[in-house]
């Protein structure tokens, strides 16, 4: 038998509904840590990226935010539904990177899953209050509003329930999500990014973007990030 080389695969970021290279010149291997080959190029962002994608999100967060949350759960258990049909794909995507046991993988898979149940739900969670007379002739109402773009960064270990366990719950209330992967195994991502724009999320409402320190540096102090969610280990 004669040894066939492996694919290498082009690893785009997911901007505005759709893959993108974008404009940064720099890639990083991803390997298969069963073998140690070479299975990917993972394409890093620029700063010039960073920027399109968190104004595109800022744009995206504006319109989402005033969507029905009605509309909003319709689309989530549409996403649910995906993800459930799609467990086997996102475990041999994991699986291939990360080196877990597939069976391990659709369990990650399913934690996920619960936590995307949850946020088909949350309206129960969105409600408003009203207090009569807290005072002679004070009333107190509060109310509850999206942020606007939140990023998520997640690490190596659980590429696909650490993004689920943010992302869903920030989209379901009215926020547009940015999710920086590990560029270990980042894969795992794009599959969820086209899900949610099959399930029938608006483009812009969730990005992938890929890169190191200076992405993440980028992400924490720009002006347009409302919130930050964020799992790692203490020195990172």
């Amino acid at each position: 038998m004669t040894a066939t080389a492996t694919e290498v695969t082009e690893i785009l970021h997911y901007i505005n509904g759709k893959p993108s290279a974008g404009t940064g010149t720099a890639t990083q291997p991803v390997y298969n840590p069963a073998t140690g080959e070479i299975t990917g190029q993972l394409h890093l962002a620029s700063g010039e990226d960073l920027q399109q994608a968190v104004a595109v999100a800022k744009a995206a967060s504006e319109t989402w935010g005033e969507v029905s949350i009605a509309k909003r759960s319709k689309i989530l258990f549409r996403f649910q539904q995906l993800l459930t049909e799609h467990t086997g794909e996102l475990a041999r995507i994991v699986t291939s990177e990360h080196g877990k046991v597939l069976s391990d993988a659709a369990g990650e898979i399913s934690r996920g899953i619960e936590v995307v149940e949850y946020a088909c739900g949350i309206s129960q969670a969105l409600k408003g209050e009203y207090s009569d007379q807290v005072s002679t002739g004070i009333d107190v109402f509060s109310f509850r509003q999206p942020l606007g773009v939140v990023a998520g960064i997640t690490p190596f270990n659980f590429p696909v329930m650490v993004p689920l366990w943010m992302a869903p719950v920030a989209i379901a209330t009215g926020n547009a999500f940015i999710l920086k992967p590990s560029e270990r195994d980042p894969s795992a991502a794009l599959l969820i990014a086209e899900l949610f724009k099959e399930a029938g999320l608006p483009d812009g409402v969730f990005q992938v973007l890929h890169g190191g320190k200076e992405t993440v540096d980028g992400l924490l102090t720009h002006p347009d990030v409302d919130g930050i969610s964020f799992v790692g280990s203490t020195p990172i």
